[in-house]
């Protein structure tokens, strides 16, 4: 248990974390005998409703297969198809290229890149709002028994309620546009970031500061010479984890009402049962979240080059 690893077996482990679901989603899409469960048309014989590249389910296909067969009718010919809300890796591929490079077929629609800019805008001002208020709330709530007292059962208590059961209500105070979305994320983000912050800044050994008292140091100083610094490194990570979190509320948060970000170009992509779109614009949230989360992770070992696990003699 705990073994330490290897650079490269880090990495062949890392590879695989990604190559094993693909390989997966390859097996399912291009293998009939293991989960084709839909034919597609290819020639609808004497079915009249049968249309070429529509999918049915295999037993209608057989069903008038066989009744065709019977009534010596030209019969339908198809190929195992999966159903159309599961397209193959190479469709997907070829929509998040197109997704960029195609103009969207529909008057209304959007290009993929101008929903994520309009998205990681809202992101953006909802997490800063959030930390700018959470951040030195849950310092002094794991700084103070009596501001923690004073304020963290409220905040427990509202942590509970659902971020998007105020959705009509911001709609109402904030109207249409961004403000609403904007407002999900930080009630989403704000009373979890007090929260898991001032558990974070309770974990400070003590010890650092009955020193610094020792030696005279009090009040604000004590704060922002001794706690803040001593809880950085923390307080990052902490901050990562809470992106996540905002993100997963922004889809929730732009279900309410909008026509713009990346909830509205996947709402619109699977209305027309654009199915691979809707699998790029996924995709791309999580590249785009991972990628933040590296770029975040990197700077962090910059930032912080003291906070690094020892290496075990």
């Amino acid at each position: 248990m705990r073994a330490p690893l290897s650079r490269r077996q880090k990495r062949g482990l890392t590879a695989l974390s990604f190559l094993l679901p693909l390989l997966a989603w390859c097996l399912i899409s291009y293998v009939p005998a293991l989960w084709h469960p839909q034919m597609q048309i290819i020639d609808p014989g004497s079915v009249d409703y049968f249309q070429p590249g529509m999918r049915v389910d295999r037993a209608t296909f057989d069903a008038e297969l066989a009744e065709a067969t019977a009534a010596s009718h030209a019969v339908p010919t198809g190929r195992p198809a999966n159903p159309i809300y599961l397209p193959a890796p190479d469709e997907v591929a070829r929509a998040f290229y197109t997704a960029f490079t195609t103009r969207p077929e529909t008057r209304d629609g959007v290009w993929l890149h101008q929903s994520l800019w309009h998205s990681i805008q809202v992101i953006f001002w909802g997490f800063v709002i959030s930390s700018v208020f959470g951040v030195p709330i849950g310092i002094l709530c794991g700084s103070s028994d009596l501001f923690a007292r004073l304020v963290e059962p409220f905040v427990e208590f509202f942590r509970y309620l659902p971020a998007p059961a105020f959705g009509a209500l911001m709609v109402a105070i904030l109207g249409i546009y961004d403000g609403p979305k904007i407002a999900i994320i930080v009630i989403g983000t704000f009373f979890q970031q007090v929260l898991v912050i001032s558990n974070t800044t309770r974990k400070l050994d003590f010890a650092l500061v009955e020193a610094a008292q020792t030696l005279g140091t009090r009040g604000i100083k004590l704060l922002t010479r001794v706690i803040i610094p001593g809880i950085l490194p923390d307080l990052y990570r902490d901050q990562r984890i809470l992106l996540g979190w905002a993100w997963t509320y922004l889809i929730v948060a732009e279900l309410i009402g909008t026509t713009t970000g990346i909830t509205w170009f996947i709402t619109q992509q699977a209305r027309y049962q654009h199915f691979a779109n809707v699998f790029a614009a996924i995709f791309m949230i999580g590249i785009l979240g991972l990628g933040t989360d590296l770029l975040l992770a990197l700077a962090g070992k910059r930032l912080f080059p003291w906070d690094r696990p020892r290496a075990k003699s």
